[in-house]
């Protein structure tokens, strides 16, 4: 769902074959994703075979995207090279709960001045 945000925002129109090109996935795995995806709610895809996020998928993506671009700047900032970082923070953002997520959050937004002038 991230990758249907980023993609939506940069090209305004996403096709499965553009999340498998972005993702490096077959189509074949990508179209089982998007039947579930569609199935639990969280896009539409119409008779074209464009992708929408819904309101309930748009916030969840939102809130990955947030996560991803927090832990991954916040990688970054720590001295990790950026392409580690971001393939680092595309695992942790899966994983890390909420409860620790909000923390890492108020400890940058709020403790560490010198982070937020980084960014």
């Amino acid at each position: 769902m991230e990758t249907i945000l980023v993609l939506s925002k940069s090209k305004g129109t996403v096709r499965s074959i553009d999340i498998a090109n972005e993702l490096d996935y077959s189509k074949p795995s990508v179209s089982v994703a998007m039947k579930k995806l569609r199935l639990d709610g969280y896009i539409e895809i119409d008779s074209n075979g464009f992708i929408t996020l819904t309101e309930s998928g748009r916030e969840v993506a939102e809130s990955m995207y947030d996560r991803h671009t927090l832990i991954s700047d916040w990688l970054i900032f720590l001295g990790v090279d950026k392409q580690t970082a971001v393939n680092d923070a595309c695992r942790m953002e899966h994983v890390i709960s909420d409860q620790s997520f909000t923390a890492i959050k108020n400890h940058l937004e709020t403790g560490s001045a010198i982070f937020n002038k980084k960014q």
